[in-house]
């Protein structure tokens, strides 16, 4: 009996893998896209540049792996976001809450662009009004209303959720919750 019971304690093996999800981020220059990975991965906040390009980071949660492909925000390479949505299962998009009115209607096109692209409109979003901690942050409702959620993202799978760098526990539970609408999409029928 007490071979067992050592065998039960001692001799599981390795815990099983956890699942690896592959989803882009997007989001304007300046809307915090590289600080907030960058925090979530436990790297340091000094020298962050925004990024030219794309950078990919594995950032590890408890019950899974995100494989985060960013995708700078500037004017001259927004244009090429779509050839980097192919293989994505899921969307993070990241907004400056705080930001002018011109950079949110950019904001407001660019998110309804991506909810209405083929690659991308069947799956999961984590949107992110990033930048609460600041005085002039819109608050999640308003920005609900802005960017016309309710009626456009009707029938997708969509979060909203306000965030800033002072508050990463909240910033964290936004992406279980992306986590879980993962796991529920992966054990749908799949679709052809």
């Amino acid at each position: 009996m007490d071979y067992l019971c050592f065998k039960a304690l001692c001799c599981k093996g390795p815990p099983p893998p956890r699942p690896e999800y592959d989803l882009v981020c997007i989001g304007l220059t300046g809307s915090g896209k590289t600080s907030l990975l960058s925090q979530l991965c436990s790297e340091s906040q000094e020298n962050i540049v925004s990024t030219t390009g794309f950078s990919i980071k594995a950032v590890p949660f408890q019950n899974a792996v995100l494989n985060v492909k960013e995708l700078g925000g500037a004017d001259t390479i927004r244009k090429y976001w779509s050839r980097y949505y192919q293989g994505s299962q899921g969307v993070i998009f990241v907004l400056d809450s705080a930001s002018s009115e011109d950079d949110l209607e950019t904001a407001r096109n660019e998110l309804h662009s991506a909810l209405q692209h083929p690659q991308l409109c069947t799956l999961p979003f984590l949107i992110l009004a990033n930048h609460q901690d600041k005085p002039a942050a819109r608050s999640v409702q308003e920005i609900k209303k802005y960017f016309e959620l309710e009626p456009l993202a009707r029938g997708k799978r969509w979060i909203l959720k306000p965030c800033s760098l002072d508050d990463m526990d909240a910033v964290k539970d936004s992406f279980t919750l992306l986590i879980h609408l993962l796991e529920e999409r992966e054990l749908e029928p799949s679709r052809m």
